[in-house]
């Protein structure tokens, strides 16, 4: 088992729950059936689902057996189901330590590998924050709290860029964050980022390291494992009804840990609208889409979108439910994180421009997603690449959660209440912006 990868953890209810006022949709303007979709204790109990496949890497056993799970789901929502196949590296770590004397630290290796054979490398341990040269060193990179998510970040990549180019022999890189974890990062799968070993340093273990960087002592770093390529599958459901314009519902699944507040409440509105939709646009086709490779750069949406989205001129709208679309926030105090009931604030929705007041409206009061902005502000994830693509109407929600790739993105933080909220707000705007009857 990789040293990222997390045991099924007893999984927690999620309490702190306190009834949050809904917006944009009240309860009698829907049916009875429609209501039953979008409760909270549905939706929760795919959350707790999702949580339960544990690790969601891609083309991993957390990974196949959600998308079993959900291509189940569609088939008896009436949706033609098919898998799209493509190649996403692993790997499985046996030793990832960086060993000061007798003290043993752990480390996280950032795939993919440069080196697929055992690193065992010993060297002086320094600081990159310094204008000296790092010449044959193991450098140690401390990035700046924030809730981290992608190599390809220039406040990531240039600092590697400039501890390598000062002759740096390996990277250690403190993921500073939240939770005090080490945070796997997003990265291209076709190569690494470079061709020298590079490892992630928990901030809570760092103190050692950073004392005996400052003074230059030797330490060895390890890594043993196994690694190579696999197969990961996009799901695609469809709804063909003849010469009627398209409406597409897309999610994520895959990260590097079991991402339950990343994924969970994506997938669940994910599957409450595949559930709804059939019925209420009968005067539309309907693509849903849940795709792997995401921690590979959006790798599983490129090829969504380059090959089974439906022409664009014929699409009607686009719909993306990207990391963080309702996950709980915290209290962030030393050393700890407290529960609150209401949804994390860092999420962003990003509509094409002519959708910007109506999601204004029907998300108001919603932490983070009650200012929408018009995409051409520059939108991220996998909303990207359907803006990319082409399709002019769209929208999309995405962010980053406190435990943002971080082993603890447990069950514990989704809340049941502000996930409902959300979803309910999500079905107002899908009847505002395509009206279910022309």
């Amino acid at each position: 088992m990789s040293s990222w990868e997390t045991d099924r953890r007893t999984l927690l209810r999620a309490g702190f729950v306190t009834p949050i006022a809904l917006h944009g949709e009240s309860a009698a303007a829907a049916a009875p059936e429609d209501e039953a979709m979008f409760a909270s204790e549905r939706l929760f109990a795919d959350v707790r689902a999702y949580a339960e496949a544990g690790n969601k890497q891609s083309g991993g056993a957390g990974d196949r057996w959600t998308a079993d799970w959900i291509s189940r789901r569609l088939a008896a929502s009436g949706f033609s189901v098919e898998r799209q196949r493509f190649d996403v590296p692993w790997l499985e770590t046996t030793t990832s330590e960086l060993a000061l004397g007798d003290v043993r630290i752990e480390v996280v290796a950032q795939p993919p590998l440069a080196s697929t054979g055992t690193i065992d490398l010993t060297a002086p341990l320094r600081l990159a924050d310094t204008v000296e040269r790092l010449d044959g060193a193991i450098a140690i990179v401390r990035l700046p709290h924030r809730r981290w998510s992608t190599l390809v970040d220039r406040a990531v990549r240039e600092p590697i860029e400039d501890a390598l180019a000062r002759g740096a022999r390996a990277l250690v890189l403190v993921t500073t964050g939240p939770t005090g974890e080490a945070l796997l990062l997003n990265t291209p799968a076709d190569h690494p980022v470079t061709d020298r070993p590079l490892v992630l340093l928990a901030p809570r273990l760092a103190a050692p390291a950073i004392e005996a960087a400052r003074a230059g002592r030797e330490a060895r770093l390890r890594l043993s494992g196994r690694s190579g390529m696999r197969a990961a599958e996009n799901v695609i459901g469809r709804l063909v009804r003849p010469d009627c314009p398209w409406l597409v519902v897309s999610t994520p699944r895959s990260g590097w840990t079991d991402c339950v507040g990343e994924r969970g409440p994506g997938i669940a509105i994910w599957l409450a609208l595949a559930d709804w939709m059939p019925r209420a646009y009968r005067q539309h086709s309907l693509l849903f889409v849940c795709n792997s490779g995401h921690e590979f750069e959006n790798l599983g949406a490129s090829h969504i979108v380059g090959s089974v989205g439906p022409p664009t001129a014929k699409t009607d709208f686009w719909l993306h439910l990207g990391a963080n679309a309702a996950t709980r926030d915290y209290q962030e105090t030393p050393g700890r994180l407290l529960p609150l009931p209401s949804a994390d604030s860092y999420r962003f929705l990003m509509t094409s421009p002519e959708f910007v007041e109506h999601a204004r409206t029907i998300f108001n009061g919603q932490p983070g997603i009650e200012m929408a902005y018009p995409s051409a502000a520059g939108a991220a994830g996998e909303l990207a690449e359907v803006i990319k693509a082409g399709y002019p109407r769209h929208a999309g929600i995405f962010g980053a959660h406190r435990h943002h790739h971080s082993a603890s993105d447990d069950l514990s933080t989704v809340a049941a209440e502000p996930l409902a909220v959300t979803a309910r707000a999500f079905r107002a705007f899908l009847k505002a912006v395509a009206p279910p009857q022309r």
